[in-house]
């Protein structure tokens, strides 16, 4: 199958991916364009787990304050080297996760980080849930859990739907920024601030 320059620098403009990487992920898909973005998408991810591993030292504090100022976002979000750092791309990923969190007010980055306490406590909530709905037995534990990480969607950060795209979910974005810029990113912290509240 012959894929064209233009479908190629369409592909690229879209996802950032290099020329060859853009060029296969279009056989693959046979020329769709669509197909041919989540092609690279999963390859992105398996790159990003393969970098998953490295050192992230470098990076920068990022901060969003909304229209009217009565709502704010200081984020640190770290790769590995102060090069990427100083990247337009590097500084905008920044700013659309602290546009995030002032939209979706996370409470944690990833489900690893939300206490064993609250996750007892939901699915305690969502057990209850399903006995009282007269579901048997057998399924209260799958239901519970698949409430669970439904909750996961709304609580951590990383799960959450990406407000721009919602079909990603935002560690795909990041995902997206490690294989354009080659190198490993994870968010450090946040905090996000909203005037009358504790």
């Amino acid at each position: 199958m012959q894929i064209s320059k233009d479908l190629i620098r369409e592909l690229r403009n879209k996802t950032g991916a290099g020329v060859m990487d853009c060029k296969q992920a279009l056989l693959e898909a046979g020329g769709d364009i669509q197909k041919a973005q989540d092609v690279l998408r999963e390859k992105g991810s398996v790159v990003a787990i393969k970098r998953s591993a490295r050192e992230t030292q470098e990076g920068l504090v990022s901060s969003y304050v909304h229209s009217g100022n009565k709502l704010g976002v200081l984020l640190e979000i770290n790769c590995e080297t102060d090069f990427v750092a100083k990247t337009s791309e590097f500084s905008q990923l920044a700013k659309e996760l602290a546009m995030q969190i002032a939209a979706m007010d996370p409470l944690w980055i990833k489900p690893e980080d939300v206490p064993k306490e609250v996750i007892e406590k939901e699915k305690e909530i969502y057990k209850k849930q399903v006995q009282e709905s007269g579901k048997p037995e057998k399924v209260t534990e799958k239901i519970a859990q698949g409430r669970l990480e439904k909750y996961f969607t709304q609580v951590c950060l990383l799960e959450q739907p990406y407000i721009k795209d919602p079909k990603l979910k935002v560690k795909d974005l990041i995902t997206e920024s490690i294989t354009k810029l080659g190198e490993n990113i994870r968010v450090g912290r946040f905090t996000r601030l909203k005037v009358g509240e504790e």
